[in-house]
């Protein structure tokens, strides 16, 4: 006999128990099998010190689809997961604690703290794993890889070395994005911008000669204190006279020089732009361009400098406001306005940026952008959706050098070392015990560590082996498919295009398939700061993985965000609950654990019209998830599941089942379960849990569904005028169906069906369906009917005409209809009441009024259709 089913599907008492199968079978393992295509994707690392949220969710369930659809395909798939030591969110994790604990990072060195930070990742690092397995996740667990373990380090070491070797990589003193909170530089793509209200302070600063003065506006009077110049436009002619003289800075006093840039608009405020070296990106440039001293007056904490006594300490927003007190006071400030701006924000904690010169490592990125701007354009690469290419092309074509160094201890540290006696900096593969250039002992190694998008950028090749030729590395590399976020193509997805073709020679994988965001029910994006967040695990305790999973895939196109609706997962979990009922209703009407099989010529209509649906659902779902339409697959299968199969075949096949034909009764079991095991093997992807618990009770051979073959498109299974019949006949039932439930014709009452139609013959071959499943006593066909005392019902294929007389006990129904039309009458005269009464009329308000009439003119249409259906039935009589 069949295995039997629980009466209800528990997720809680079947996933982890499928789950470790899974991972005793070793079906997830993946075995560098030479003669097999080959699948790969490599994981998204997600952060040790990260919780799994519903981006990961999306994020890992769409990558499992994908891996599980191809494993079943028939390719040696790897599936390759990691994590991310994520230098600055973990680093301030662990001085966060040290701080509760009353300790600082100076009290117990970097030894000490390295040693904390390994201890936290022991602790908590593999905490988020875990609950990707809960997820379903089939990633060779076997291959697990960390940023920031002894094969990475090496691959980052080498890549460091080979760059710098090539002038790519270099040391210089250049402007870049400060966070005073984390307290280290950060790159371009990890400041986020928003709009922030803010003010223009309007300031004239006077020339030394006592001619007059220049006036100009900034958004941020601190920075003045390090002013080394004031410039205007070349070709303004309202300044074209005062190039070159000197102006007096105000509260500072120092001298400073009028100087002609083209950076300055000439339309732009008063085309007078203040020139703050040091504190300025663009003023940067322009103090290179006319030699002008860099003075930093902020500490990387963004308080004052001592050079100021005034405001040495303060805060960068406290001195702000001591020095417009102060300029007003020496009559430099002239008007403040207010102004909306964009302000750069650290993507970590959110504080405001802060343009600081300083001394850092740099990897120059033109020449390596150019060819990763080529693989894309020439189709090596490819975007789902392809708009986003534009994204990732405007941050390569305008790419600026990458700041590579972070002032952490938590990282891969910068491999170079700097000679105390010749000056000059050693860069080893290995550990530098004495210099390169003089062979002194007397180095020491830059205290920095690197980005961590440095290390995330090796991800695809490094994870493989890299730099060893390893068979991993040959086989399977270059990857796949990359799925991602759109939010990390600048951070992630560009530096690994182009660190994987200048290391590798190749592209990191063909495709990148980008997914939107997780948003709330109202479209908000999930924050901590409104509290609308959804733990995914809750979730799954809830409602299982499957439900979860299955509801993440509904609706997903390729690059949209989405919103997470409970409906949704709990409509998953109705949908599970119906597969589970379709199995048990199987499962119950087998007589052995036997594969059946069916001879084509025994089949009946309904069989063959099933199995045709079936095929094209299969040609249907192979074709979705090929072009990763993720969404229109799953739809596809929710509906022939519910509809086509639970809803109508099974229905159908009550009769063969429950009746003495043998020989029918073994085909409609071995068309059932034919159909539905291989339906659950392409609903597996999606749902993999519960496919593999009911495939696993179903007759079936193979150890496991997750590694049985992808059901296939088969000719013999094109059965389209059949299906075209049966179609037909389902059109009327469901007719006849809708027009019984509009007179409240209960499904116990019988009633003749006639039917006209061009084709008769597939009507006469339907009779035994539409009396079963539409009520009626009897079918009739022909070329016309009395139409007379019969309510009629017109589909594309015929025109159904059923005897009043057996659809109503006339009695009965006219009873009713007065008793309605009486009730109507009572409706209609409380609304004309009011509608009539002129003091309702002059104080209610006008929507009131409008709603009045429109409850009116609803009864006067109940009582219109009422009494027509109480006239119908007095003629009829």
């Amino acid at each position: 006999m069949a295995k039997e089913l629980a009466k209800q599907y528990d997720p809680r008492d079947v996933e982890d128990r499928i789950y470790k199968g899974w991972l005793e079978g070793k079906y997830f393992h993946a075995k560098c099998e030479k003669e097999k295509e080959t699948y790969t994707i490599v994981i998204p690392p997600p952060n040790i010190t990260g919780q799994l949220h519903m981006g990961h969710a999306l994020d890992n369930t769409l990558q499992d689809i994908l891996i599980r659809f191809k494993r079943m395909q028939g390719f040696d798939t790897l599936w390759l997961p990691g994590t991310d030591h994520a230098s600055i969110a973990t680093e301030a994790k662990i001085v966060e604690k040290m701080r509760e604990e009353g300790v600082t990072k100076a009290d117990i060195g970097r030894d000490g703290f390295l040693e904390r930070a390994w201890d936290w990742k022991k602790q908590y690092g593999g905490r988020i794993i875990e609950q990707l397995k809960k997820l379903g996740s089939s990633c060779d667990w076997d291959r697990e890889r960390f940023t920031l373990d002894d094969g990475c380090n090496k691959a980052v070491n080498e890549v460091f070395v080979r760059l710098y070797e090539k002038g790519l990589i270099y040391r210089g003193e250049r402007i870049i994005n400060w966070c005073p909170h984390c307290k280290t530089s950060i790159s371009d793509a990890e400041v986020e911008y928003e709009e922030q209200a803010g003010h223009f302070w309007h300031l004239r600063y006077p020339f030394k000669d006592g001619s007059g003065y220049l006036e100009l506006a900034t958004t941020r009077p601190e920075t003045m204190l390090g002013d080394t110049a004031v410039a205007v436009n070349p070709n303004d002619e309202r300044y074209k006279d005062m190039i070159g003289k000197t102006l007096i800075l105000p509260i500072v006093h120092r001298e400073i020089p009028v100087v002609a840039d083209d950076y300055v608009e000439m339309d732009f405020g008063t085309g007078v732009v203040k020139i703050t070296p040091a504190h300025d990106p663009n003023d940067f440039e322009v103090g290179l361009r006319h030699n002008l001293e860099v003075i930093n007056v902020m500490t990387d904490d963004a308080k004052i400098v001592d050079d100021y006594p005034k405001y040495a300490g303060m805060d960068r927003y406290e001195a702000r406001k001591a020095i417009v007190a102060d300029l007003e006071a020496e009559g430099a400030l002239v008007k403040i306005e207010d102004y909306t701006h964009n302000v750069g924000t650290c993507y970590r904690c959110s504080s405001t940026v802060e343009p600081r010169v300083s001394k850092q490592w740099f990897v120059k990125m033109k020449p390596l952008a150019t060819p990763a701007i080529d693989a894309v354009k020439n189709g090596e690469t490819k975007f789902v959706p392809q708009r986003f290419e534009k994204v990732y092309f405007h941050w390569l074509e305008n790419i600026k050098d990458w700041c590579i160094s972070r002032q952490l201890w938590w990282g891969h540290r910068i491999p170079a070392w700097y000679c105390a006696d010749c000056g000059e900096i050693t860069v080893s593969k290995t550990e530098a015990h004495a210099c390169a250039h003089c062979g002194s002992k007397n180095i020491e190694q830059d205290p920095d560590t690197l980005d961590t998008w440095f290390s995330s950028a090796l991800w695809p090749f490094s994870t493989l082996g890299w730099p060893e030729e390893t068979e991993d590395l040959k086989h399977y590399y270059p990857t796949n498919t990359l799925v991602t976020g759109y939010d990390i193509i600048p951070f992630w997805v560009m530096r690994m295009m182009f660190s994987g073709i200048e290391q590798t020679g190749e592209v990191p994988f063909n495709t990148v398939l980008i997914h939107g965001l997780v948003r709330d029910s109202q479209g908000r994006k999930m924050s901590k700061s409104l509290g609308n967040g959804v733990d995914p695990l809750e979730v799954i305790s809830e409602y299982g993985a499957d439900a979860l999973r299955f509801s993440l895939a509904t609706g997903n196109s390729p690059g949209n965000d989405m919103r997470y609706i409970p409906e949704r997962v709990e409509a998953s979990r109705n949908f599970a609950n119906k597969i589970w009922n379709a199995a048990r209703f199987i499962l119950m009407n087998l007589e052995s654990d036997e594969v059946l099989d069916f001879d084509i010529n025994d089949l009946a209509l309904e069989d063959k019209w099933i199995l045709s649906k079936y095929n094209t659902l299969v040609a249907d779902v192979t074709d979705n998830l090929d072009k990763f339409e993720l969404g229109l697959a799953v739809q596809k299968l929710y509906d022939f599941i519910w509809d086509v199969f639970c809803d109508w075949y099974i229905e159908i096949c009550k009769s063969r089942l429950n009746g003495n034909d043998e020989n029918a009764k073994n085909v409609a079991r071995s068309v059932l379960c034919y159909v539905f095991t291989n339906t659950l093997a392409l609903l597996h992807p999606f749902m993999p849990f519960i496919t593999e618990e009911i495939w696993q009770s179903m007759p079936h051979n193979g150890e496991a569904l997750m590694v049985t073959e992808w059901p296939k498109y088969r000719e013999e299974f094109k059965f389209e005028s059949e299906e075209a019949d049966f179609e037909k006949i389902m059109t009327v039932i469901k007719a006849i169906r809708n027009r019984r439930a509009e007179m409240n014709v209960p499904p116990s009452r019988k009633a003749k069906v006639c039917i006209v139609s061009a084709d008769n013959e597939t009507f006469m071959k339907g009779e035994a369906y539409i009396c079963r499943l539409a009520s009626a006593s009897e079918v009739e066909t022909g070329d016309s009917f009395e139409s007379e005392g019969a309510v009629r019902v017109i589909t594309d294929a015929a025109t159904v005409y059923m005897p009043m007389r057996e659809l109503v006990d006339f009695t009965a129904e006219l009873e009713r209809l007065k008793k309605e039309l009486k009730k109507a009458e009572v409706d209609k005269e409380f609304f004309e009441k009011k509608l009539n009464n002129q003091g309702f009329l002059a104080k209610a308000p006008a929507a009131l009024v409008e709603q009045q009439k429109a409850g009116l003119e609803k009864v006067l249409e109940k009582i219109k259709l009422i009494e027509d259906s109480i006239a119908e039935i007095e003629n009829n009589n």
